[in-house]
């Protein structure tokens, strides 16, 4: 959902992306609380865990020297235990986290896809255990993927995720940089006295590669690289920092990536689709005060992270746990043969692909697709000689199959559904409700991730031509990949953005409409069709569309956001306010939500000349830019609020600001100008109007028009 705006006049002209879309479902896990009681022995040892985001190994220096040096990272490296084989169960950011901090891998906690997915309250993880024990626990994430209602914040006694609402650009993911995400951190622990568990998660090298300057110059033919070098520089005043509080040697570290990059290995550019060793394998760097450095050949698993913690530390771990304590690979010692499971998912869920499961068996590895494939990774780490056509794949099925078992619809799990309102609701407007899931159960070798890949590089192609300035030809590119596979649901979004970016309101709506009707039983599909008839002002279709896609889930904030607006701006303000307030149970820091209920409550107290709804919505803006600061919308309605509370001098500030920082934004001009020629600033307010005039062009009304006009005319008299 975009924001909403103080004093609406008519259309909005084409803006950024307020915010990447939500499309959630709850899936089952086995829930037990972690265990309250205190730890037989506590090894006092703080916990520091660093996640960097679509890192490969082979970018750091303990791994590699063939591409940069990183001596942050090195120095953890220097005093620890490097895992030479660790592996991401998925190639997706919320995944691989979910596994990380509840232990289990994704069939066992459900959180299988980027936004598609929440984790279910109440599962034992590595927070919880750790706060039980009488940990501080202190949370620092950097993108969206990791956002406060997906679930991973239960158990932390602050969970920032104050990324910027809006992403750079119209395809990607708003993000925070490293180095602020450190700053936060740094402030948390500067005021901890205790024992502490501090999770920072930096965003910065995943796609688009934009290191910062130096880094941009440095690493020009290789930004990839650029980003590395910058996060660990970043890193280093984490590390410092902890050295400078004397803890260094009683905090024990663990580094790891969520998953990795391909970087145009295997046919693919980035990560999500594949589960080569490309984007599975991982670094994991496990520093522990007392242990001796060395490296660690066996296999392990991001699932074996939260157990080995509690080993270290003498806590008890929760008994659902699959994962295990590497703690005899830290002391030196080999880890006993057991499979690591491993998935990529994303093209089942969003490209109509065949679903690609696996597992690392001792040197083998299987993955299981309609074109099966079997390597040899003793001999063949990269992955480039399958043998599944000359050997014998049924066991390696058989042992996932049976691993499979062990792990999912555990006992005491549910799935999420609409309540029974919604559903009966929907039945009488004529929809299917229910969680979304493909339709297709039975794959050939024409869905094979393998046969399709050709799609996905076209759909990647799109992605950089609009980086380049490219658009019209992604566009081409994108229509051309709904035509041969109308199940392609990320291309209908990819195109409706890239319509929004090119101020094209009716091809935006129609992208996204295309893909609803397609894909009918597509939460993305449908929820974002809806969040963008609200948009464009067609609130009437948007309510039975948002409506219907709360019978699909019913727990995205951003519906519920999009959905109070939508009654607001039909009248119905009891409706907005309360549905207002389902989107922030869900989403409580949302800017743009915030935002957006404050400019309702001024629209609210206007219409009803109540100050006290005025009053309500100051903290609301607070809370907003607290998040943001950079949103010209919230800015523009504190304003109002300050003119209506009879602040003139603050409301001016704020048009100011919100003018400044988003000068193509045409309602803080209109304030502004009727503030100027009110104080009698007449050449001033005429400029104003001028300037507002051009900012509207032809979405201007004829009677606004004139409505204006008749405003400069009294700035000369």
């Amino acid at each position: 959902m975009r924001d909403s705006s103080f004093l609406h006049r008519g259309p909005r002209t084409a803006r950024p992306s307020a915010r990447r879309l939500v499309l959630a479902l709850v899936l089952p896990f086995a829930l037990a609380a972690a265990s309250a009681a205190p730890p037989a022995r506590a090894a006092g040892l703080n916990v520091l865990l660093v996640t960097i985001d679509t890192l490969r190994p082979d970018r750091l220096s303990c791994y590699s020297t063939r591409y940069l040096k990183t001596p942050q990272i090195d120095s953890v490296a220097g005093r620890g235990v490097v895992f030479e084989r660790a592996f991401s169960h998925a190639p997706l950011t919320l995944p691989s986290h979910a596994s990380i901090l509840l232990g289990a891998i994704p069939p066992a906690h459900g959180a299988d896809d980027n936004g598609m997915r929440v984790v279910p309250r109440g599962a034992p993880s590595l927070q919880r255990t750790l706060k039980a024990a009488g940990y501080d626990t202190g949370a620092f994430v950097s993108a969206f993927p990791l956002d406060t209602r997906f679930g991973l914040a239960e158990g932390f006694d602050v969970y920032d995720d104050r990324y910027p609402a809006r992403a750079a650009a119209a395809l990607d993911f708003p993000e925070r940089p490293a180095g602020k995400t450190v700053d936060a951190a740094l402030d948390w622990l500067a005021a901890r006295k205790g024992r502490w568990f501090l999770w920072i998660h930096l965003f910065d090298p995943h796609a688009p590669y934009a290191p910062p300057p130096p880094y941009d110059s440095l690493f020009a033919g290789d930004a990839y690289s650029g980003e590395v070098a910058y996060v660990d520089e970043s890193l280093g005043r984490l590390f410092r920092a902890v050295a400078d509080r004397g803890e260094t040697g009683r905090t024990l570290v663990v580094l790891t990536a969520d998953h990795g990059e391909s970087l145009g290995e295997h046919g693919e550019m980035t990560h999500s689709y594949f589960a080569y060793n490309s984007t599975i394998w991982v670094p994991l760097i496990v520093a522990v005060p007392g242990l001796r450095a060395g490296r660690a050949k066996d296999p392990v698993g991001h699932e074996d992270i939260f157990p080995s913690v509690c080993d270290l530390l003498g806590l008890e771990t929760p008994g659902t746990l699959r994962g295990r304590s590497v703690r005899p690979a830290l002391e030196g010692r080999r880890l006993e043969p057991r499979p690591i499971y491993f998935e990529a998912l994303e093209g089942y869920y969003h490209r109509g692909a065949a679903p690609l499961r696996g597992v690392i068996d001792g040197p083998m590895k299987y993955m299981d697709s309609p074109i099966p494939e079997l390597y040899d990774l003793g001999a063949d780490f990269d992955e480039t000689k399958n043998l599944a056509p000359v050997r014998d794949v049924a066991p390696y099925r058989k042992a996932l199959g049976e691993l499979l078992r062990r792990v999912a619809a555990p006992s005491g799990s549910s799935v999420r559904q609409a309540d029974r309102e919604t559903i009966e609701r929907l039945r009488s407007l004529g929809y299917a409700s229910g969680p979304a899931a493909p339709a297709k159960k039975e794959f050939g070798a024409a869905d094979d991730l393998k046969t399709l890949l050709p799609l996905e590089q076209r759909l990647i192609q799109a992605g950089r031509l609009a980086h380049e300035g490219r658009p019209e030809e992604a566009v081409r590119l994108l229509e051309g990949l709904i035509q041969s596979r109308p199940d392609l649901t990320r291309a209908y979004s990819k195109l409706a953005e890239l319509q929004y970016s090119l101020g094209r309101p009716e091809a935006h709506l129609a992208a996204y409409e295309r893909g609803a009707l397609a894909n009918p039983g597509s939460f993305p599909m449908v929820s974002s069709f809806g969040i963008a008839l609200v948009e464009h002002g067609r609130f009437a279709r948007a309510i039975e569309v948002l409506r219907r896609a709360l019978g699909l889930f019913e727990e995205d904030p951003n519906v519920w956001g999009a959905l109070a607006e939508a009654y607001w701006k039909t009248g119905e303000f009891e409706k907005a306010e309360e549905h207002f307030g389902r989107a922030l149970a869900l989403a409580p820091g949302d800017a743009v939500i915030n935002g957006n209920m404050g400019n309702f409550y001024v629209a609210w107290g206007l219409k009803t000349r109540d100050s006290g709804r005025i009053d309500r919505s100051f903290a609301l803006f607070e809370r907003a830019l607290a998040t943001d600061p950079s949103l010209a919308s919230v800015h523009n309605g504190l304003g109002g609020a300050w003119k209506i509370a009879g602040d003139p001098v603050k409301a001016v500030a704020s048009w100011e600001k919100a003018m400044a920082l988003d000068p193509g934004y045409d309602l803080p001009v209109y304030n502004l100008a009727l503030a100027s020629l009110e104080s009698g600033e007449k050449s001033r307010a005429e400029a104003l109007f001028r300037r507002y005039l051009a900012l509207k062009g032809d979405a201007i009304s004829a009677a606004e028009r004139r409505e204006v006009e008749g405003l400069i005319a009294e700035c000369r008299k």
